[in-house]
């Protein structure tokens, strides 16, 4: 018994080793097969998808009437913000370099002569914060006054010239900050020879705040044509659903899911953003074009070589992303409410 209990158990051995060689090879066999199957799942939806993105394309492309209106008011609203973002930036543009000209203008006292004020000014003139000061005399005051007025016949019948000393003074450019050039004219009209102090920066900080107004408001604009595009992309997409009602019926009945329904829908909606974009670029780059030329007319009159510039590559992603992404909610927005209102019957 022994020895056949001894013969035995190689063959018990070679039969669990046999065995579990088999279940290597089968979930070896199942590995593999498993892997195809994956590759093939994610081959087929991406194939899926891409067929719905150009399936999407030929039903955009069959009603050209009704696509090129709603692409053309998709285009109008986003070229309103596009637009009004590159007038304010090339405003910036023409006033980045006005920062330079803050001047501070000191009247002095009347009767003070002409070496006081300029002990005054040279005094002035070692102060840190001062990058340079100009004295303007009585009698260079007045011929300036008469050249550029009109008025010299008038100033003829005086008796003695009213005008004081006059002291120009220019801060450094990092005291022309308005937080710091404040205080500098706060210690300059302290001088006890000058009778008033005048900053001539206050026209730049106005148009420094219509400048931040106009940003806000196109802000603003940009929000309310945005829910605007929403809207129009989601009545358009709405009027396809209905038109397709029978089809989307028919493909519920065989078993299609609501995510294979709806995805040709939210890329027609997708192509009328990004075409509406690309209209949109174009109608702003047309529009600058339009008037680049009584721009430069106007800027030679002033001595100026500016010219206006168009939307940067960055921006244009941007209006090309943002009607996209209008386009892309606004069709989710309609399919999800009204796809649900469809049932085979």
């Amino acid at each position: 018994m022994a020895r056949q209990a001894t013969r035995r158990s190689p063959r018990r051995s070679a039969t669990r080793l046999s065995s579990s060689e088999g279940i290597l090879k089968r979930g070896a066999s199942t590995s593999a097969m498993r892997r195809p199957h994956r590759k093939g799942w994610l081959r087929g939806y991406f194939k899926g998808h891409f067929q719905a993105l150009f399936l999407s394309l030929g039903r955009v492309s069959r009603n050209p009437l009704s696509s090129l209106m709603t692409i053309a008011v998709i285009g109008i609203a986003l070229a309103l913000p596009a637009g009004l973002h590159v007038a304010l930036k090339n405003v910036q543009g023409v006033s980045a370099g006005w920062e330079d000209a803050v001047q501070i203008s000191l009247f002095l006292n009347q009767g003070i002569e002409a070496a006081e004020a300029r002990r005054i000014a040279e005094k002035i003139s070692a102060m840190p914060a001062i990058e340079e000061v100009v004295h303007v005399t009585p009698q260079q005051a007045l011929g300036e006054f008469r050249q550029y007025s009109g008025f010299g016949d008038v100033l003829a019948v005086l008796d003695e010239n009213p005008l004081p000393n006059v002291l120009l003074v220019r801060p450094t450019k990092a005291a022309s900050e308005p937080l710091l050039v404040e205080p500098l004219l706060h210690e300059l009209r302290n001088f006890s020879s000058v009778e008033m102090a005048q900053l001539d920066m206050e026209w730049l900080k106005r148009l420094y705040a219509i400048m931040a107004i106009g940003e806000r408001g196109v802000l603003v604009l940009a929000a309310l044509l945005a829910l605007a595009v929403l809207l129009i992309v989601g009545n358009t997409i709405r009027l396809a659903i209905q038109n397709h009602r029978d089809e989307i019926e028919v493909q519920k009945l065989i078993g299609a899911t609501d995510a294979f329904i709806q995805r040709p829908f939210l890329y027609s909606g997708l192509w009328q953003g990004v075409l509406g974009a690309m209209m949109a670029w174009l109608l702003v780059t047309l529009s600058l074009w339009l008037l680049q030329g009584p721009v430069q007319q106007l800027a030679l009159l002033y001595s100026s070589n500016f010219s206006l510039g168009s939307l940067e590559p960055a921006g244009v992603l941007v209006v090309l992303s943002a009607g996209g992404l209008l386009g892309l909610l606004g069709a989710w927005l309609a399919v999800g409410r009204h796809l649900r209102d469809i049932e085979p019957t």
